[in-house]
């Protein structure tokens, strides 16, 4: 009996000293892992990367900036199905554990000891704080060391923070897949859905995501993912989340990804959502654009931005097909199948309805085409071959060596891959050539300098650089209005007369003598300031300037963003320094509202991820606007304090004489008048050897700018002149925008006198005069009686020859002709 009382007391002797040494070692364990752990509160104050939205005046998306595609959603946000979804594929007893499931480690721990040796992974029993733990705070090292500083952290995490926090952060953080992060990016990447529309089967598919992501993916392993999706809704039935015939009915089901397309979304917006990149980026830099979150709603007019893209481009293309055809875009074998070897030709993505084509077969009449096969999701070749007709009526315009096309085979040849676009006629084809002549096209509001649209090329996908931003042009004779506006600014007045005669300046020594010309040639002699303008009168222009001078020029170029710094050439007068369209258009914009200062921008707000305006465009002051309820105090008022860049009466002036080049100057075979049928006024701009052609119009609540050009400048051809390269472009788009708009006559500012004037000589309308308009003119100034011309000699001081109404014929031709002395 003493022996076993011996005996079991060694045994407890034995068992107390194991049991403080287990309790000591593991005592020593736990202090050994914890010293290291990381400090588990920096969860609290964490911020994910977020991406950023770029959105259209009209709340759609246009873009979207990120290294990890998420959207942060608050857990009071996601639907109860969603949830628990995730906790029946992740961790059932989320809610009733402290951070450890017991029960999932013994039975891991007893597949390890199963597998032991072999090459296979261990099974996990991690919860989902755990993995929040790991996703937060660790690596994904395999290791045993990693394992206790997981549960370790789980238990912290789990004493500091409630279930519902947890989960929120775990649904935003972990990766499921197509680059998405977070629940609410993955519902968008896969299904094109919020959150809260998501079917069974849509959560139950994500859901059965986060353990291997490429191992379920919807087109490369639909078999497996199909798989994995039903074993999570038997899991989500058997936790009596849903009801078995619900979950057998949602098996039925197929995956149904319907994947959402990345970058600039809707068609044509390319150009405009890269410059609000640039401008984010110059603005915060590269981290808070990609992880920052910010959302920014933008000025972009969705249904203007894609009129804008179709008018332009279709004035490029009608330009670019009066020079003829440049041949096929590739030669392919198309024995066999022709669609797959179709389907490597690289074709450009942004200028649908537009696709490229195999020449099949070719006759005198026609040509029978194949079409180039879509690509399914995971980038393989659709099946599906269409075949149409490229009748010769389709190709007329294809002239080689300019010689009519009488014959298909003139044109095309088998095999030959062009691009085509679908006719009237149901199965039959036009055929084109992506211009090789380029330009830019802005739309913006005068008032705010909202840009409304903005094209900055034929296609993004061809060429990133912003003709519209970039591109450095000359503005030509578009950028006389500002020459102009800086006389009438400083007294002249529309009915003042300028000579339209020979002129030669003496440049200084070794330079040589210049003789400006007129583009068409010829001169007209004494004439008003008016006609100079509307008829884009080079040599009135620089005698005007000669008057003035290049300072006051220049002073007013830099008043109106044209140019930073305007040599005090007298060619500068003529638009010879360089700027881009943005700024022109904007120029424009102030002659539209009455001479006050915008800045064109592409952004009204920008909030960060929590909601707050951290930018915002419109930077007027609102007075009362606080006011949180009604005390019958005063109505709230608008404070703007731009500058005033132009006198109002000067800004009703020369958009008055605009208007007159859209009735009856450089721009009036466009037909504004006829098509758009409301008050337009604008400026037509040629540059030297007609390199590039200006347009840029407006009316009271909108302007619009054009350019086209070769982007290596080069001569566009006889007579491409802004006022039919350009005018045209601008009037396709006014006809659309303003189709449904009352006609508004430009505003005329207090204070400002309409007369009757000759339109000819400026001078006041008689009864018998038989062309008549009226001219606009500021206190203290009214139709002359008689001319005083600028530009005959001694005029460098101001001092005017007089000249009666009534010129001699005699001089007039002479003046005219350039043969007489007399001016």
């Amino acid at each position: 009996m003493k022996l076993i009382l011996r005996f079991f007391g060694f045994l407890f002797a034995a068992g107390t000293i194991l049991f403080v040494v287990g309790v000591a070692a593991a005592a020593g364990l736990l202090w050994h892992f914890s010293k290291d752990l990381p400090d588990y509160s920096q969860v609290q104050d964490y911020e994910p990367p977020v991406m950023t939205r770029v959105h259209a005046a009209d709340g759609s998306l246009v873009a979207e900036y990120a290294r990890e595609r998420r959207l942060y959603i608050p857990i009071q946000a996601v639907p109860k199905l969603v949830i628990n979804a995730f906790l029946a594929a992740e961790d059932k007893n989320f809610y009733e554990h402290g951070g450890l499931d017991f029960t999932g480690i013994a039975r891991a721990a007893v597949v390890y000891l199963q597998n032991y040796g072999s090459s296979r992974r261990p099974q996990g029993a991690s919860t989902i704080t755990q993995q929040v733990a790991k996703n937060f705070l660790l690596t994904n090292e395999l290791s045993m060391a990693r394992k206790v500083k997981e549960a370790l952290l789980a238990l912290k995490i789990e004493r500091t923070y409630s279930k519902d926090k947890i989960l929120e952060l775990y649904l935003n953080e972990i990766y499921l897949g197509l680059g998405a992060y977070g629940i609410a990016a993955a519902s968008l990447v896969y299904f094109d859905k919020a959150v809260n529309e998501l079917t069974v089967p849509e959560a139950a598919y994500l859901a059965s995501l986060p353990k291997a992501p490429s191992n379920y993916h919807p087109f490369r392993q639909r078999e497996r993912a199909l798989e994995r999706r039903n074993w999570v809704l038997d899991r989500m039935a058997e936790a009596a989340f849903i009801k078995t015939a619900d979950a057998e009915q949602a098996k039925k089901s197929p995956l149904g990804v319907t994947t959402k397309v990345t970058g600039a979304h809707p068609f044509a917006t390319e150009y405009f959502a890269e410059e609000v990149r640039r401008e984010l980026y110059e603005r915060y830099g590269e981290k808070k654009l990609y992880e920052g979150g910010l959302s920014v709603r933008t000025s972009l007019d969705p249904k203007l931005q894609v009129l804008a893209r179709k008018v332009f481009a279709d004035g490029l293309v009608r330009f670019d097909e009066t020079q003829g055809w440049r041949g096929p875009v590739s030669k392919i074998d198309f024995a066999g199948d022709w669609g797959v070897k179709l389907a490597d030709v690289k074709s450009l993505s942004d200028i649908a309805p537009w696709r490229l084509a195999v020449v099949l077969e070719v006759s005198d009449q026609s040509a029978r085409i194949g079409l180039q096969p879509g690509r399914e999701p995971g980038g393989f070749v659709s099946k599906e071959r269409a075949v149409g007709i490229l009748p010769l009526e389709g190709m007329k315009w294809a002239k080689t060596g300019g010689k009519p096309v009488g014959k298909v085979g003139q044109v095309l040849n088998a095999g030959d891959v062009v691009y085509v676009e679908p006719a009237k006629t149901e199965g039959q084809f036009v055929l084109h050539q992506i211009p090789e002549v380029s330009g830019a096209m802005v739309v913006e509001d005068p008032w705010t300098g909202r840009v409304l649209a903005m094209v900055g090329g034929f296609s993004f996908d061809q060429s990133q650089f912003n003709r519209a931003t970039q591109a450095l042009r000359q503005p030509g004779s578009s950028f006389k209005p500002f020459v102009y506006a800086a006389a009438l600014d400083n007294g002249y007045t529309p009915s003042t007369i300028v000579l339209d005669a020979p002129l030669e300046i003496d440049q200084g020594p070794g330079v040589g003598v210049w003789r400006p010309e007129n583009y068409e040639g010829g001169f007209n002699g004494p004439s008003t300031l008016r006609f100079g303008i509307e008829h884009s009168r080079n040599v009135m222009t620089v005698r005007l300037a000669q008057d003035i001078g290049m300072p006051l020029i220049a002073d007013y170029a830099k008043r109106f963003g044209v140019y930073d710094d305007l040599p005090p050439y007298l060619s500068f007068a003529l638009g010879a320094g360089e700027t881009t369209l943005l700024r022109m258009t904007t120029a424009y914009g102030m002659f539209d509202n009455g001479g006050r200062r915008i800045k064109p921008t592409l952004i009204d707000r920008i909030q960060d991820r929590y909601g707050h305006t951290v930018y915002k465009h419109d930077e007027r002051e609102c007075i009362g606007c606080d006011g949180k309820k009604w005390e019958n105090q005063p109505e709230p008022s608008l404070v703007d304090r731009r500058q005033q860049v132009l006198d109002p009466m000067t800004a009703y002036q020369i958009t008055s004489m605009m208007e007159g080049v859209v009735l009856r100057g450089t721009a009036a075979g466009a037909g504004f008048q006829k098509e758009v049928g409301k008050p337009v006024a604008g400026k037509t701009g040629t540059t030297n050897d007609e390199k590039d052609a200006w347009f840029i119009g407006f009316t009271p609540d909108i302007v619009v700018g054009v350019y086209m050009g070769y982007d290596k400048p080069r001569h566009l051809g006889r007579g491409a002149t802004g006022g039919h390269l350009s005018a045209p472009i601008v009037k396709d788009f006014l006809k659309v925008a303003l189709a449904d708009k009352p006609s508004v006559p430009f505003r005329v500012p207090p204070g400002i006198k309409l007369v009757r004037v000759d339109l000819k000589a400026g001078t006041r309308a008689g009864p018998g005069t038989e062309r008549a308009i009226l001219e606009a003119f500021k206190p203290g100034t009214a139709p002359p009686d008689n001319y005083s011309v600028v530009g005959d000699g001694g005029e460098s001081q101001g001092q005017g020859r007089s000249w009666g109404v009534g010129v001699s014929p005699d001089a007039d031709r002479a003046v005219r002709s350039g043969t007489g002395g007399l001016y």
